[in-house]
């Protein structure tokens, strides 16, 4: 049996991790595919030579941060003739349809399981089990530090920065937690979901996002007495006028299915009228996890199928326009800060009525010049909640601006 050699790209947490596990599943690959795998060079920062890695490989699998080496290595690669896996979801999310295409082009795969959700095979399912099915909706939790955060802030009612403090001692949050917290993390991911569900070119430009740098412990209380819970809430779905892919916080029903998914474990649900909906779950960050994904993939890319020619590149070739659409409805939890004197909530009230919606259930805090007012609005437009609450910021009874935070106003039993 001839050998695999693995050309590695990147040996920081994943690519360590990866390196440990081919060593120890070596011999599982080898009985499933006929080929046993190794390493033949590994690229870091500071060691090894790219041309000379390449010219000993079979495979390549890139694990490095940031795009454009990735870009550059990974182009080269297939342009080479060699199979491709990468964890790499900035990459995809900027170059993945030059990058898809490129690799039909030489006949080769390009793996990339492990870019989003961790070991949650939604690629799989999305591009393999539902290939032929009109999806509507694909959402769900897709980054796990950042739902680690907000599940010990519910836990144990800390701050976020101590929540973040905790997170990265365990290792699940980078020094730099940036792309994590700030969102762009979730909003990459989104982007490939929704090329794979709607065969749409999305780029990550395309995704609107948020991330949870300025939620507070104050917010999870209160949502907790409104009945809610609080995730990092990823979201690509098709319209009558498009599609919307966008990233931000949200507060959900606790009987809704996402609701109870804690820790650093992602949950991503597909819906369709074919299927009704499927939710796949499971960790979401962290080394090992993510080199699992990455090995599944090496497997894939040497599998007895694709050595007869059954190849998967990744989404289908023909990419259709449609409209990207940035003003959606959306229920909204909205925390001002008042002076409790009358008419208050009156003059609020009337203002988000102005903007054709109603409030739900309020919940007032405190008395005198230091009272608090939480409400849950019914769904209206983006657009027109900015508007209601630019217009309420300018009474002279706020102390503070007014903070808005989604709802999904979904009812489950």
């Amino acid at each position: 049996m001839s050998a695999l050699r693995i050309g590695l790209l990147g040996h920081g947490t994943v690519g360590s991790a990866f390196a440990a596990l081919l060593a120890d599943r070596a011999q599982r690959v080898e009985e499933l595919t006929g080929r046993r795998p190794e390493i033949s060079g590994i690229l870091t920062r500071g060691t090894g030579d790219f041309e000379a890695i390449l010219e000993g490989s079979d495979l390549i699998v890139e694990l490095i941060n940031g795009v454009d080496d990735a870009h550059r290595y990974v182009r080269q690669s297939i342009e080479a003739g060699r199979d491709v896996v990468t964890a790499n979801k900035q990459l995809l999310s900027r170059h993945g349809e030059e990058l898809w295409e490129l690799a039909r082009q030489r006949g080769v795969q390009l793996g990339f399981e492990a870019a989003v959700a961790g070991v949650v095979p939604v690629i799989r399912v999305l591009r393999e089990s539902l290939a032929a099915t009109e999806i509507e909706r694909v959402h769900g939790i897709v980054n796990g530090t950042t739902n680690l955060i907000l599940s010990e802030m519910t836990r144990t009612s800390c701050s976020y920065e101590d929540a973040l403090a905790e997170a990265q001692r365990l290792g699940f949050a980078e020094s730099n937690p940036s792309d994590d917290v700030g969102g762009a993390d979730a909003a990459a991911k989104m982007a490939i979901l929704a090329r794979l569900a709607f065969d749409v070119p999305v780029r990550i430009d395309d995704v609107r996002y948020e991330g949870i740098e300025k939620i507070t412990a104050g917010d999870i209380a209160n949502a907790r007495e409104l009945g809610l819970v609080l995730k990092l809430i990823g979201t690509a779905e098709r319209l009558a006028d498009g599609i919307s892919v966008r990233v931000h916080p949200a507060f959900l029903n606790a009987a809704h299915p996402l609701a109870s998914v804690n820790g650093s474990f992602n949950a991503v649900t597909v819906e369709s009228a074919a299927i009704t909906e499927i939710t796949m779950s499971g960790p979401g960050a962290g080394g090992i996890q993510t080199a699992s994904a990455v090995l599944g993939d090496v497997v894939a890319a040497i599998s007895p199928a694709r050595a007869n020619g059954q190849t998967l590149v990744g989404p289908v070739s023909r990419a259709v326009e449609l409209p990207i659409v940035a003003d959606v409805q959306s229920a909204f939890y909205l925390h001002v800060e008042v002076a409790d004197r009358p008419g208050v909530l009156a003059a609020i009230t009337q203002k988000i009525g102005e903007q054709g919606a109603s409030i739900k259930s309020v919940v007032q805090r405190g008395l005198g010049e230091n009272a608090q007012l939480v409400m849950v609005i019914h769904p209206m437009l983006e657009s027109r909640l900015a508007q209601a609450v630019e217009q309420i910021g300018e009474f002279d009874f706020i102390r503070s601006p007014p903070r808005a935070i989604r709802v999904i106003d979904e009812e489950f039993e």
